[in-house]
């Protein structure tokens, strides 16, 4: 019973360091996008729809500044 408690209390601890993680990565993300399009409504829901693009197109991660500023300077300034 021990080594269950063990094993599941180990299994618990990793999942959630690993589900922290990705959420972490996701809000860093959403914040390079968000950034980049400053104080525009328009621009940032613009820059949302580049960043969920971007996870379509299943961009690298050390790819994505890069691609989330030229989505940026790609946006049509009215």
């Amino acid at each position: 019973m021990d080594y269950f408690i063990i094993v599941v209390t180990t299994v618990a601890g990793l999942y959630f360091h690993w589900w922290l993680y990705v959420r972490i990565k996701r809000w860093m993300d959403r914040d390079l996008a968000l950034a980049l399009a400053g104080k525009d409504e328009q621009k940032r829901a613009f820059m949302l729809e580049q960043l969920a693009s971007a996870h379509e197109q299943k961009i690298k991660r050390r790819d994505l500044p890069k691609w989330l500023e030229a989505a940026a300077a790609g946006y049509p300034d009215r």
